[in-house]
């Protein structure tokens, strides 16, 4: 828009100029002609006083003679027809009207000059400006008010360079976040190794300290301390797919996969859980119902959640699996009969290493953070409700 302007200030001093150029050769003209007209009234009146008999139409005649003919009666005064004028004040408003001229371009020039270099001290001092903003923002600084409302190139750039800022301003605060994220999680997995770890090096010196050790109690031992290995296995496995994700490096493979054959999975996955909890799995989805997403990852999504709701009902009690589907999304629900679910923990229920009152002792915190991640990846939504003593989580994928 600035730049517009300038060529618009630019061409009006130049139209002004030429205006003022075209008037004062006009001006002069005008006196040329007057001069002239005088001359030619004072010869005039002359060749009458002296030649009576010569009318005014041939004296006309004589002055309007276009052609010039062999008898140039002037040159043998030394004048030049072609060169100079007759008439010395005619003479004297030509070399004014040359002068003036000049001096009218001059100063239009001058003028022009003085125009362009003061819009190039502004441009310079702009980008002086702006170079300023980049040297505060390679010192770190993104607290620079450097939005500009202006339409011109360099306000644009200057927006730009704005836009960068805040880029590299957020870039900057999700580092931050992410070492803390990094801090807080390397914190929560130091702590979650840590209890079974000290649990395993306990049983372990009992055993070492006590070579008489009943068999049955030292099978228990044994037990434990696989169901802590396996506690273990299960944490550092999870942890390393959620690092996976987190560095992106996982490629979800994108086809049409068979709702049923997700659930069957799951449910064979927590089998032996449901042998232990005495609990029975109740499936209901048609199964002519599809989703678009990868097989492997949704099974561990699922498997994660049925897992939860298992752990979490009561025994001799009944998870319900439904599929159903409609224009908008397709929705898997679990649904178990339990403890409800606080109302200050639904908000937590999905964050990595978050334990609720309700939580066994064996829990890490960290497959429902798992499933929202392979759910969400897949373009879907999970979200849980919990209230009378059953708790339903509900995962949809849009079509």
């Amino acid at each position: 828009m600035k730049n517009k302007i300038v060529i618009l200030i630019g061409s009006i001093i130049s139209l002004f100029f030429l205006m003022l150029l075209a008037i004062n050769t006009n001006n002069f003209i005008k006196e040329y002609d007057y001069n002239y007209n005088i001359i030619v009234n004072n010869l005039v009146s002359e060749i009458k006083k002296e030649y009576p008999e010569v009318s005014t139409n041939n004296i006309i005649a004589i002055l309007n003679k276009k052609h010039l003919g062999d008898d140039n009666a002037l040159k043998e005064y030394g004048i030049d027809i072609r060169k100079e004028s007759v008439s010395l004040s005619n003479q004297a408003t030509i070399d004014n009207m040359y002068i003036s001229n000049a001096i009218i371009i001059i100063v239009y020039a001058a003028v022009l000059l003085i125009f362009f270099l003061i819009y190039n001290k502004i441009v310079n001092n702009k980008i002086t400006e702006i170079t300023k903003y980049v040297e505060e923002i390679n010192r770190k600084n993104y607290k620079l008010d450097i939005l500009s409302n202006k339409e011109n190139s360099l306000s644009l750039l200057q927006n730009e360079i704005y836009k960068t800022m805040v880029m590299l301003k957020e870039a900057a605060d999700n580092s931050l976040n992410d070492k803390k994220q990094l801090k807080d999680s390397l914190s929560d997995i130091s702590h979650q190794l840590k209890t079974p770890l000290t649990s395993i090096g306990i049983m372990l010196d009992n055993i070492i300290d006590d070579p008489m050790m009943e068999e049955s109690v030292r099978e228990d031992f044994i037990l434990d301390i696989k169901r802590e290995i396996n506690n273990i296995n299960f944490l550092v496995q999870n942890i390393l797919k959620l690092s996976k994700f987190d560095a992106n490096t996982i490629t979800f493979s994108e086809e049409y996969i068979s709702v049923q054959k997700i659930i069957d999975e799951s449910v064979k996955n927590v089998l032996p859980l449901t042998d232990l909890k005495d609990v029975k799995i109740a499936v209901k989805c048609d199964k002519s119902l599809k989703i678009k997403g990868d097989l492997k990852w949704e099974i561990e999504a699922l498997t994660n959640v049925v897992k939860n709701c298992v752990e979490h009902a009561y025994e001799q009690s009944t998870v319900s699996i439904t599929a159903t589907d409609n224009r908008i999304f397709a929705i898997i629900s679990i649904k178990n009969a339990g403890n409800t679910i606080p109302k200050e923990e639904i908000s937590h229920i999905f964050e990595r290493f978050y334990k609720g009152k309700n939580s066994s002792k064996d829990s890490v915190g960290i497959g429902l953070a798992l499933s929202k991640t392979i759910v969400e990846r897949d373009g879907g939504t999970i979200s849980v409700e919990s209230q009378n003593n059953e708790t339903e989580f509900k995962i949809k994928y849009f079509n």
